[in-house]
């Protein structure tokens, strides 16, 4: 004991820089520890704005009971002339885009804008078409996936179903503390469909209400996982007592 005291007061800056050192690791421990209980809590929701023609708008959105905040979005673009050259080109694009942020980000659910029923006939079908390459790209991922109608959508974030896109981006910024407008307005849009399921799922958590039917769901999960989901989901979204 003799012998570290004296090492000690020799060599001062030495013994300074343990007990740094020892702090540093102890506020690093603590701060993982926080990091990973806040994760736990966090429900994140992938929202796609397919499009017919048009780029495919997408963002994502994280909430912890609380506040929401925004995480990711962007529009995919396909290039005409790769579009002209292949028919499948934009749909192969769309499922690369999809895959890929279900296997970086991990949301807990995907959200996408069901088919507007005033659309013209080929219209309606290739954006069937993209809603379909969405889907499959979730049930590979084994993601549940659930849709709204643009009008529902719109009324969620805007206040009501006829918002045009300027409105949308507005409300969506404010809604999302974001900095500056969200753009292209496809990826508002796409902000959007996530925040309008955000806001049902907390609503229906708050109420105890029974889960919704996911689209597709007795293909993508099972019923038992499925319900395992919603319990999470459910307790995620608790308010505080």
């Amino acid at each position: 004991m003799a012998g570290h005291a004296e090492r000690a007061r020799k060599h001062p800056a030495h013994n300074k820089a343990q007990t740094t050192g020892t702090k540093t690791f102890l506020a690093l421990h603590f701060l993982a520890m926080s990091e990973s209980t806040t994760r736990r809590i966090v429900y994140r929701v992938l929202g796609i704005d397919p499009a017919a023609a048009g780029p495919t708008g997408y963002g994502i959105v994280e909430s912890d009971g609380r506040n929401c905040r925004m995480v990711h979005y962007g529009a995919l673009r396909v290039a005409d002339k790769l579009r002209k050259g292949s028919v499948g080109a934009v749909l192969e694009a769309v499922h690369t885009l999809i895959c890929g942020l279900l296997r970086d980000f991990s949301p807990d659910a995907l959200a996408v804008e069901s088919i507007f029923s005033a659309l013209n006939v080929k219209t309606a079908l290739s954006l069937a078409e993209v809603r379909g390459v969405v889907l499959l790209a979730a049930a590979q991922h084994g993601v549940t996936v659930h849709s709204y109608a643009p009008r529902l959508i719109k009324a969620s974030v805007a206040g009501y179903g006829n918002a045009d896109k300027q409105h949308v981006q507005v409300m969506v910024r404010a809604m999302l503390g974001m900095a500056e407008i969200p753009e292209p307005a496809d990826a508002a849009d796409a902000l959007a469909v996530a925040l309008c399921h955000m806001q049902h799922e907390q609503f229906r958590a708050r109420f105890e209400l029974p889960p919704t039917v996911p689209v597709g769901s007795s293909r993508l999960v099972p019923g038992r996982i499925a319900r395992r989901a919603s319990s999470a989901m459910a307790a995620r979204f608790q308010p505080p007592r």
